[in-house]
């Protein structure tokens, strides 16, 4: 029988903060000792993937570094694919996603006359002056790319603002929307997991907390999907989505009773 994929998203389904959700380890080691194959997939772009791994051992998770894809590294492919030579881009966003950025050859600027595109991230020292320098950028034709469209990510004890607060600063000021957005629910993060895991979507789930990143992923590019109750999105609110998960699930505790076969 072929393995299944799980494609699990990381804040608010796997850890909220630095604790873990309770079964998480068992579920994923359960998964692991079926032969299923475990990838993560996180749109949070404010940390390194190396970190990623490092809080997932420390949680007793076992994972690899080619494991866990986030929208920071699904992003340098694609500005590594659609950059001509010399172009540069203009971030707005934090070390981590500027560096991925620089791992794969992308030429980054300060400058707004520079830049070919700019790329908004979630950047927690967002200023005036960052918000200036993307409007003249694309005043002089930069084309407007965003790392991820999540309102806000999930900590213990709350929420905090996320990429979409960048994204609507910039469409009011623009009055424009941002046509490009990277992240989950795009078929480029779909297809980065599906690449990875070498299945085909149907014999995959998309385990996740958020309605409209997750789950829509999942329903928008034929992969199962179960939404969990540990983060964002409720029960309440997933009976009336228009991207209604296939289970509702308390917890990554009960992904391992789920099939793809």
């Amino acid at each position: 029988m072929k393995p299944g994929g799980y494609i699990f998203d990381l804040d608010g389904t796997v850890y909220l903060g630095e604790h873990p959700v309770p079964g998480a380890d068992a579920a994923i080691r359960a998964l692991r000792a079926r032969g299923d194959r475990v990838l993560f997939l996180s749109n949070k772009p404010i940390a390194r993937r190396e970190e990623y791994v490092s809080k997932l051992r420390r949680m007793g998770i076992p994972v690899e570094l080619e494991e866990v894809v986030n929208s920071s590294l699904v992003t340098a492919r694609y500005f590594q694919r659609v950059c001509r030579s010399g172009e540069k881009v203009l971030v707005v966003g934090e070390e981590p996603i500027r560096e991925e950025l620089s791992k794969h050859g992308v030429l980054l600027t300060e400058e707004p006359a520079e830049a070919r595109y700019v790329l908004l991230s979630w950047d927690r020292g967002f200023t005036y002056d960052k918000l200036n320098r993307v409007f003249q950028a694309w005043k002089r034709g930069a084309e407007i790319v965003a790392s991820n469209p999540d309102r806000t990510c999930p900590v213990a004890g709350g929420e905090l603002p996320d990429t979409a607060a960048l994204i609507g600063a910039v469409e009011a000021v623009t009055g424009q929307r941002v046509g490009r957005v990277v992240g989950k629910p795009s078929s480029l993060m779909a297809q980065a997991a599906l690449c990875h895991l070498g299945l085909k979507p149907a014999l995959c789930w998309m385990v996740g907390d958020r309605l409209e990143t997750d789950i829509r992923m999942a329903r928008e590019n034929g992969l199962r999907s179960a939404l969990v109750l540990t983060g964002i999105s409720t029960r309440r609110e997933a009976e009336r989505s228009p991207w209604r998960p296939d289970r509702i699930l308390d917890s990554i505790a009960e992904v391992p009773q789920l099939t793809s076969r």
